[in-house]
């Protein structure tokens, strides 16, 4: 066995299906391909997953309460593959993506982890738009950080990073990808690619799932060198958020000018951040959706980081 992909999954059987369809229509030899999918969700083993009968596919139940990261590495336990593709469950890879990733690591010894771009439809709702270019700011270049939904890199190197951290509950990408980094390049090539079945499409939606996004933000600062310019996502939504307030409660007090001058305040990095985002979407999403974009996404991230100081935010699907 070369390849083994490996699947936490919880609820959402379509897309899963989605994801499995996609690895059975790799451009490679489906023989060394094995299919790893971890689950929390016991109702699976009734599910048709498979169309194609020639993917090796094995599914295992795991308990309600392991993170991201225990299934991800429970996943390794049951591995026989030389190299582990960590993918999410509603991940449509490009039929190259098996051989693309293996090509980036192996032309190039100093390579620990390859991923593949995200693309969108042309038709995707503003917010997909959104996200896609945020995933695609560095593209063909070794990065600092690449996320846990498609991930390719070899046993022998998961084995030195010590494998996913398994007490945080989300932010666990960022952990394991600097532990990563610390061993060789992280590469996010252009040349394989993927669409994220999943990614937010409403705005709604989104905020709810920001807020459980940010729940292990600090904690995954613990045992890892921060960056300089990681520290604004950090600082940046609970500052907002807080002189949001300050301005609210200003006005209710009558004091008019202190108001504006707070609110003020709060909106210049939503404003800097916007226009960052849109030189790097090429202008092709309007400005009014990345401001929104910005308006839920930094309050839903602050609430999440302070609310995740106290309490576990469960969620329904990953």
């Amino acid at each position: 066995m070369q390849v083994s992909f490996i699947i936490p999954h919880k609820g959402r059987f379509e897309m899963l299906k989605q994801t499995l369809q996609s690895i059975s229509q790799q451009s490679c030899d489906l023989q060394t391909i094995e299919v790893i999918v971890v689950s929390q969700t016991p109702e699976i083993q009734k599910q048709t997953l498979l169309d194609n009968p020639s993917l090796n596919l094995r599914v295992y139940i795991r308990p309600e309460n392991n993170t991201i990261s225990a299934l991800r590495n429970y996943g390794v336990t049951q591995a026989q593959g030389q190299f582990l593709a960590f993918l999410d469950a509603d991940i449509w890879l490009s039929k190259n993506w098996t051989l693309q990733m293996m090509a980036e690591l192996t032309t190039n010894s100093n390579r620990i982890i390859s991923s593949a771009k995200q693309i969108c439809h042309d038709d995707a709702p503003p917010l997909e738009k959104i996200r896609t270019s945020l995933s695609n700011a560095e593209i063909d270049t070794d990065v600092a950080f690449l996320p846990g939904r498609n991930l390719f890199l070899t046993q022998t190197s998961f084995d030195k990073i010590g494998g996913f951290p398994e007490h945080l509950i989300t932010c666990e990408d960022y952990f394991f990808t600097d532990q990563a980094a610390k061993l060789g390049k992280l590469y996010y090539t252009s040349a394989a690619t993927y669409v994220h079945l999943g990614e937010d499409k409403a705005y709604k939606a989104m905020f709810d799932k920001e807020i459980w996004r940010g729940q292990s933000n600090l904690q995954s600062i613990s045992g890892r060198n921060i960056p300089f310019r990681e520290w604004p996502s950090f600082i940046a939504p609970p500052a907002i958020l807080l002189l949001f307030s300050i301005s609210l409660l200003l006005l209710v007090l009558g004091q008019l000018s202190l108001a504006l001058v707070a609110f003020l305040v709060a909106a210049l990095p939503i404003f800097v951040y916007s226009l960052r985002l849109y030189a790097l979407a090429d202008k092709k999403i309007k400005f009014i959706h990345i401001v929104k974009f910005y308006v839920y996404y930094f309050p839903a991230r602050a609430i999440g980081t302070v609310l995740g100081l106290f309490k576990s935010i469960g969620v329904k699907t990953h």
